[in-house]
Order: structure tokens, then sequence, then C-alpha cells
């Protein structure tokens, strides 16, 4: 393994802040809300107009039955509100349901209290109900995903991460990102491109290396991240951002080691955990949809229909 040892650049990382979902529930609640978002088209030939700073003073503030999203005049990223909302949904379910007192009031910048991802947690753990997946299921899924469960599967990477802050435009990062992906999908110059723009742009320390991560694993890597990069046979700049916790990423695979099948009585724990997974995130997002469709939603939209929670 190499990288560069921060957490900040999707590879080892660190969560800072307080989650109130285990490490296999959060993996789903990630991929959820990913799957919520709509799909990027395929990125421009030239970056769109920026939007005018009057505008965004102008625009309405996101709001869930009344509770802002975000401050005045801020503008979010589409993923990152529909992420918010999907928390403010759920914490409105925990005072409800009263596991979290009345006066919890969340904060503008996304975050909440500790009292509210304890009751999140407690939330989830008494309305989402996972069974224990068959051996017939388990090894149905093994068959249909042969390269989930590879091992000794490493990638050698370069990238050029755009941190989401507080505080930063995310829109203009955003295009800004897309802008320079482009241009180093273009370059033909045995990479020296890309290592003076990690150099240029980077928030990572890897920046200084021209963007070098070295060797990773899917364990090194944030799952978000590793999602994008592993499983394929792709080499050179990838087609599209790849977005992190940690904000938006341009990468290069520069060489892949393809590692090795296991039989399935080798990955039978890891094949039963995945599917736990699938089955949590199936039944977060039609909790999630069930809450959506009773709520008063202002300015996001998450694909709140009537679709009823599967006990």
């Amino acid at each position: 393994m190499s990288g560069c040892g921060t957490g900040g650049c999707g590879c080892a990382t660190t969560p800072e802040k307080t989650n109130p979902l285990t490490a296999e529930q959060q993996a789903a609640y990630d991929a959820l809300v990913s799957s919520l978002a709509a799909t990027d088209s395929d990125l421009p030939t030239e970056a769109p107009a920026l939007v005018p700073q009057a505008a965004l003073h102008d625009a309405p503030v996101a709001r869930v039955n009344g509770v802002a999203l975000h401050g005045p005049g801020e503008w979010l990223d589409p993923e990152v509100l529909r992420q918010r909302a999907c928390t403010e949904l759920l914490r409105q379910a925990a005072q409800r349901a009263g596991l979290l007192a009345a006066d919890d009031v969340p904060h503008t910048d996304g975050s909440t209290s500790a009292s509210a991802t304890t009751a999140i947690e407690q939330l989830l753990d008494r309305e989402l109900q996972v069974p224990e997946p068959s051996e017939e299921a388990c090894r149905r899924y093994h068959d249909a995903h042969p390269a989930a469960h590879v091992q000794g599967e490493r990638v050698q990477l370069r990238h050029v991460l755009f941190a989401v802050t507080p505080g930063v435009d995310v829109k203009q990062l955003r295009l800004r990102a897309e802008a320079l992906l482009l241009e180093l999908r273009c370059a033909d110059d045995g990479g020296a491109a890309f290592a003076a723009a990690a150099q240029k742009w980077s928030n990572c320390p890897s920046g200084s290396q021209g963007g070098d991560l070295g060797w990773l694993t899917r364990a090194d890597c944030a799952p978000e991240f590793a999602r994008e990069v592993f499983g394929s046979a792709e080499i050179g700049v990838l087609a599209r951002l790849v977005h992190s916790r940690f904000g938006l990423h341009v990468v290069e695979v520069v060489a892949r080691e393809a590692g090795e099948q296991p039989s399935f009585e080798q990955v039978r724990g890891a094949v039963a955990l995945a599917l736990r997974q699938q089955t949590w995130m199936n039944a977060l997002r039609q909790y999630l949809q069930l809450l959506a469709g009773a709520a008063v939603l202002e300015g996001v939209d998450i694909d709140g229909a009537a679709t009823p929670l599967v006990q």
C-alpha cells in the first residue's frame, strides 16, 4: 500500500465526524444516496456558464417540513443537498418516535448533534429489519458477481482531489474539476500534464508527487472510491469524476493487477455480509421514500414515491 496516508484522498480513510451507522450500514447509505442522485451526463466540451451571484442570493432555501437544509444564498451540489434531506427526514422521524428531544435543532451546515446521531441509529435499528440471507441466495449472488470478492486485486493510481470543505462553492468546484478532467483526457504527453495539474490543483498531499498514490487495494480506499476504480479493466484517466466523502477526484489508473477469484466456501461470510448490506440499503431506500412521501419538501427531490417499507 502507498497513498498519501491522510485519508483525504479516498485512501486509508478515517472519518472524523460522529457516525450514527455501523461501517456496513454507512457503506450502504453512501451507495443509496449516490443512487438517488441523477446520473451525470457526458462531460461537456466546454464548461457551462457560472451562476451569477445575484441569482444565488435570490435562490430559495431548500427545506424539509419547514426546516432549512442550508443558509440563504448558499448553493449546494444536488447530491449533497439530497444527503442532507435524507438525514433531516430521519432526524425528524426520530423526534416523532420519541427518540430525540423536540428542541433538537439541526445546523444549516449539514451537521447534526450527538443526540441526533444516536437517535437515528436507534430509529434505524428499530425500523429496518434485515433477515439473514439463505445459502441459496448467497450462492446466486456469488455466481452473479464474480469480481466482487477477487483477492489480491491492485491498482496503481494518480489523482487530483478537489476537496469539498465548509464554505466551498461546490458548483464552481465541480466546473473546475470537470474542465480539468476533459483537459487531461485529451492530453497525450506521457502523463506530464496530469502531474503538473496535481501539483497545481490537488488538495491531497500526494499532489507534490504529481498525484501518485502508488499501488492500492480495495481495503486501502473509501468504499465509494473503490467502487469506481476496481472491478474493471479500464486504464488511463477515468471518463467521469469520482465522488467521495472528501470531494471530487480526477483519477488516472496507471496499471492494474487482476488478483485471484476465491471459491464460494472461502468467501461465504463476505457474500452474506454483502447481501445483508444490499437488503438493508433497499429497506432504507423504501423507508426514506415513505418519509419523503409524507413530508413537505421544498427545493429538493429525493425520489420520494409512496413506496411501502419492507419489513
